[in-house]
């Protein structure tokens, strides 16, 4: 990539979104910016209810699934609750998991229970609801492997129930073998077996009550359990394990062996608080700071913890092709501590299935979406010195990238993936994402000193121009003869899984190039016209189809924010020296796309990319390339951000003169000294210290006029 200047391009003015500059001191409980409900409505599909940052329990409220809309297992526009699961995704777009769900009730036979957001509250670690149909008040709380329940009963009620199903599962996840076992008379153990997006998981549970119970009868995959008092609130605590029985009991006995409800709720916010303490925030509106925090803490409900107590953690819940544009980058500057484990992780995953992670879910390659997005995410690790065995690392990149599945066979052979291929639905989709997955490799391979096989992968990264139709201006489908796919072609066309695109169209695919963007400007013959194809991405209208993935969403001409595809594409303005036309979009995008109501996603949350984007480009800076470190320059929400990026170290962005108003970089300063360039690297970052922006209300050079 060609280093801009920031003098060369007008000191690069951008964004800035609106906020009082009145706050200038950070309160000390950063939970209390949490909303937990904003993304549970419209189709951001998030998880509500009770757990700790990248824990392997998330215990919530559990409803029938009636769509898309309820891939979490929760929807805000239900009213009914069919019971209290310990495991959840957030943001798919395909449901799974809802493992071990509990429902308490006063009758034997209850299976479900109404209930009234009126009566409801959460926040980080927390969880709570009052069962209409029952009376029973349910509060939830977590630990890392434990979910813990406290239900009171209402007074007068002479009988206690629990409902313990095995058979429940979100989406179409079902169970294949599952087993209760009284251990005694306050201990159940079990597991359940299940088949779904994930074909093929386990997880065992024990679970113990502050009671004893007085019966437990087990039919098939559901037990129900009496208690004889209803004086005191019931208390259960359930551990998890993915590999057995026994250490899941071990795992309930090193985390939570007390009984103290209140204690662990308490520990779970003070773990939220300091992780939502590493980005330390002056200035900005009420609102600005509610969506911010809630985004942030979106992003820390995955990667999950998939390994038992004593052990190595190890880590699942993998949505690549989301996560590696902004959630992954965004975690190697906030959570430096956890890069070596998810680096380890994808290597021993590597080991076990000959290819590193594409979707990986409890144990299972799911292979959904497509490129190689885990090459891409071990690359950006190994390439900021996260990644202890380097050459096992690379290895890893190199084999997963040189297998034949998933379309790389004809990707070799060809050096695109012709449409009329076996598999070559998708195509141009596919071949531009697995560009951007040779283009890591050959960065590492470079790295490494490993020069032929840098030049071949960097020759696979430049396989984006083999899909750009220079009549047209749009990347299309070529046939095995090379020949475009033929006319008419219609690039609004977004025909879910049945065209050359992937969840879009041809307008959202030109700019599918993000490790070259300067190659992809070059393709347009200049930059003049390459600025007018994105300008009219802003404003042209035209049809989807009726067949069109809801992923695409959150549209603005046809760009659509909703989907991940597009998530760096504003910021392509930069590269071609025009920022100051990525404000106006930029701004529009924090302020309309994000909110604080239940539907304040504009599309789903994709464990946590959505809410990612946001976090970086309301701090200021964005990773358009994905393996290396290059951050742009965006635009500031707030006057300050004080982010920590380890070792006790801290990196400040200020926007001076920040204001509703004052949207555009005039100037910058890195640590006190005059900064003359559009963007930042990750080693700068992570050194610490206080990159300083001078806001005004036009573009440099703009201003007399």
């Amino acid at each position: 990539m060609k280093k801009y200047s920031l003098s060369a391009i007008l000191l690069m003015p951008l964004l800035l979104a609106c906020g009082s500059a009145n706050q200038t001191e950070q309160q000390e409980s950063f939970t209390s910016y949490v909303d937990p409900m904003i993304g549970s409505g419209g189709h951001g599909h998030v998880f509500v209810g009770a757990n700790v940052p990248f824990g392997m329990v998330q215990l919530g409220p559990s409803q029938r699934v009636k769509g898309w809309d309820w891939c979490s297992g929760y929807h805000y526009s239900d009213s009914t609750l069919l019971g209290f699961s310990h495991t959840h995704l957030s943001g798919t777009g395909i449901g799974d998991l809802g493992d071990v769900l509990l429902l308490p009730s006063t009758q034997p036979g209850d299976t479900a229970s109404r209930f009234s957001h009126a009566s409801e509250s959460c926040r980080p670690g927390y969880y709570k609801v009052k069962l209409d149909d029952s009376g029973v008040l349910a509060e939830l709380t977590a630990t890392p492997r434990t979910g813990m329940h406290r239900y009171s009963y209402p007074a007068g009620s002479d009988s206690a129930y629990l409902r313990l199903d095995l058979d429940y599962g979100i989406g179409w996840d079902r169970p294949t073998e599952v087993r209760i076992t009284e251990e005694n008379d306050s201990t159940i153990t079990g597991f359940r077996y299940s088949t779904g997006w994930a074909r093929d998981q386990k997880i065992y549970f024990a679970m113990r009550f502050s009671q004893p119970m007085a019966r437990c009868s087990v039919d098939s995959a559901t037990a129900t359990i009496a208690f004889a008092s209803t004086g005191a609130p019931l208390l259960v605590k359930c551990g998890l394990s993915p590999n057995s029985e026994k250490n899941a009991l071990a795992n309930l006995e090193a985390e939570n062996p007390g009984w103290d409800f209140d204690a662990v709720a308490a520990e779970a916010d003070s773990s939220w608080n300091s992780r939502l303490a590493k980005v330390k925030l002056s200035g900005g509106s009420e609102a600005d700071r509610r969506k911010f925090y809630t985004a942030l803490y979106h992003t820390m409900f995955a990667p999950a913890l998939f390994s038992d107590c004593g052990q190595p953690d190890e880590y699942t819940i993998f949505s690549l092709w989301d996560t590696y544009r902004a959630a992954h980058p965004l975690s190697t500057i906030i959570h430096p501590q956890l890069q070596p484990a998810y680096a380890r992780t994808f290597i021993n995953i590597f080991n076990k299935q000959g290819k590193l992670p594409v979707w990986h879910l409890h144990g299972n390659e799911t292979d959904c979406m497509i490129g190689n997005p885990g090459v891409i995410v071990l690359a950006d690790l190994l390439l900021k010195g996260y990644v202890a065995d380097t050459l096992a690392a690379y290895e890893a990149m190199k084999a997963s990238c040189m297998l034949d599945e998933r379309s790389l066979g004809a990707l070799k052979q060809y050096g695109y993936i012709p449409y009329d291929s076996p598999g070559g639905n998708e195509s141009v989709a596919k071949g531009l994402e697995y560009a951007v997955a040779d283009d890591a490799v050959a960065r590492v391979a470079s790295r490494l000193g490993k020069t032929d096989d840098a030049r071949y992968f960097g020759e696979r990264g430049q396989a984006y121009t083999r899909y750009f139709d220079p009549a047209t201006g749009f990347m299309r489908g070529r046939d095995m003869k090379g020949d475009f796919r033929p006319e008419p072609f219609d690039p609004f066309s977004a025909s879910h899984r049945a065209n050359d695109y992937c969840e879009g169209n041809g307008w959202q695919y030109i700019w599918m190039v993000p490790q070259d963007p300067k190659g992809l400007i070059g393709l347009f013959g200049s930059t003049d016209r390459f600025v007018s194809k994105l300008d009219s991405l802003f404003v042209v209208e035209g049809s989807l189809g009726e067949s069109a993935s809801p992923d695409i969403s959150g549209l603005i001409g046809q760009y659509a924010h909703g989907n991940e595809p597009g998530h760096h594409t504003v910021y392509l303005y930069n590269y071609a020296g025009q920022p100051q036309k990525a404000a106006p979009l930029l701004r529009r995008i924090m302020d309309e796309m994000y909110t604080t109501e239940p539907d304040g996603l504009c599309g789903n949350e994709d464990v946590g990319q959505m809410s990612a984007w946001f976090v970086l480009s309301a701090m200021g800076i964005y990773q358009v390339e994905p393996a290396g470190g290059t951050f742009v320059f965006g635009s500031p929400l707030f006057d300050s951000a004080i982010i920590e990026v380890g070792d006790g170290r801290t990196f400040e962005i200020r926007a001076n003169g920040n204001s509703s108003e004052n949207i555009y970089i005039q100037s910058a300063r890195l640590n006190g000294e005059p900064y003359d360039k559009a963007y930042i690297d990750f080693e700068t970052i992570r050194r610490g210290g206080v990159l300083e922006f001078e806001m005004g209300p036009l573009p440099v050079g703009k201003a007399s006029e």
